[in-house]
């Protein structure tokens, strides 16, 4: 279930090292600079119109299916003729990698109470591995093959995970006879009937806001000091402490209880953009997005922990409304970071974004001891 998070999300964030080698390669059209948005965007859009079927559906029938689609959406990526086409396609990939996020809640729910914060960080390590390596690994084909060979490699790995889904998930797993419409509908509810909900989601929409705008204009950053795609992809290698940072996040939650970690992550973020504006080069990007990673994978984890616990019987449209409104803020955080770059470059950047995580901060100081 780790290594199909893994791949399911990777394809969010191939596009982001990419961005120079696909931008000069459609004539300098600024249009590609809003591919990772497309991506969010669409991401955004699976998780409240698709992840919902989790609590009333075969979801190992359904998993499989959502990566057969996807193998077929990146098939139309890596052929995208022109710029609107690329967006329209990026946002069909981000759509049905919506997989994943079937698949997390499935581990809370397949694990016992006193190991759920265990289970939620083993399978969210996968998840973390495919978020960071893809971008590694985006760069380096790219540079040797070109920015479509990233996707048609994307193919058969969806392919892969849709067989490997249905010989290894339990056959009957339960779910309520519940109409997809009624689903939906009560998706308000849960919002209005659940504070730490509300406040979970609204804490992780704002520090993954400023996540996504740093990946965004990385590859653009790099620019400025002669680097290349290549460069943009090793830089998830660089922030793979998020991988450690979800296991241990996870026990520490079992234990504790998550209102440390969300306190002590939100800080750290604010710090490493501190970092970022502060100590302007490729070092300080180094140590910057070790930091950022860590502190906002390891939010991640706690505040899936606190939602899961609250109704185990819907735990897909709890996953649904968390992971919308933390998808929607990426991807407003990435069009904000882009819009910055275009007008006042890295330092303005810094701003947008060190601005929302000091939000962030703030709002666990008001929540106090209640979002514990």
């Amino acid at each position: 279930m780790a290594a199909a998070c893994g791949v399911a999300v990777a394809n969010l964030y191939y596009n982001q090292p990419l961005l120079g080698l696909m931008t000069r390669a459609f004539g300098g059209d600024p249009l590609i600079g809003f591919a990772p948005t497309a991506t969010q965007l669409g991401y955004a859009l699976g998780l409240f119109f698709l992840v919902p079927l989790a609590d009333i559906a075969d979801r190992r029938r359904l998993i499989v299916l959502l990566f057969c689609v996807l193998a077929l959406c990146l098939v139309g990526l890596a052929l995208a003729p022109s710029p609107w086409l690329l967006l329209l396609a990026s946002a069909l990939v981000g759509i049905f990698s919506a997989v994943a996020q079937l698949i997390v809640p499935l581990a809370a729910a397949l694990a016992s109470p006193e190991k759920r914060g265990r289970a939620i960080g083993t399978v969210m390590s996968g998840l973390l591995c495919g978020l960071l390596f893809s971008r590694t690994l985006a760069g380096l084909v790219a540079v040797a093959w070109g920015w479509r060979a990233v996707f048609w490699l994307a193919v058969p790995l969806s392919l892969a995970m849709a067989a490997w889904m249905a010989m290894v998930l339990p056959r009957r797993l339960p779910f309520h006879a519940m109409g997809y419409g009624r689903a939906l509908r009560s998706l308000g509810p849960l919002w209005l009937e659940e504070p730490v909900l509300r406040r979970a989601t609204l804490l992780q929409a704002c520090l993954f806001a400023t996540f996504t705008g740093f990946w965004a204009v990385l590859a653009f950053r790099l620019e400025a000091f002669h680097l290349g795609a290549d460069v943009a992809g090793l830089f998830g290698v660089v922030a793979a402490a998020g991988v450690f940072a979800a296991p241990l996040s996870g026990r520490m939650a079992d234990r504790r209880g998550p209102g440390l970690v969300l306190t002590l992550g939100a800080g750290l973020v604010l710090a490493s953009w501190l970092l970022f504006g502060l100590w302007p080069t490729v070092a300080g990007l180094v140590v910057g997005v070790v930091l950022l990673d860590f502190a906002v994978q390891s939010v991640l984890v706690s505040n899936q922990h606190r939602i899961y616990a609250l109704r185990p019987e819907a735990r897909g449209r709890l996953n649904t409304l968390f992971m919308t409104g933390m998808f929607s803020g990426g991807a407003l955080g990435s069009a904000a970071a882009n819009a910055a770059w275009g007008a006042w470059g890295w330092r303005g950047v810094c701003l947008v974004c060190g601005g929302l995580a000091l939000l962030a901060l703030l709002q666990r100081g008001a929540e106090g001891r209640r979002a514990c």
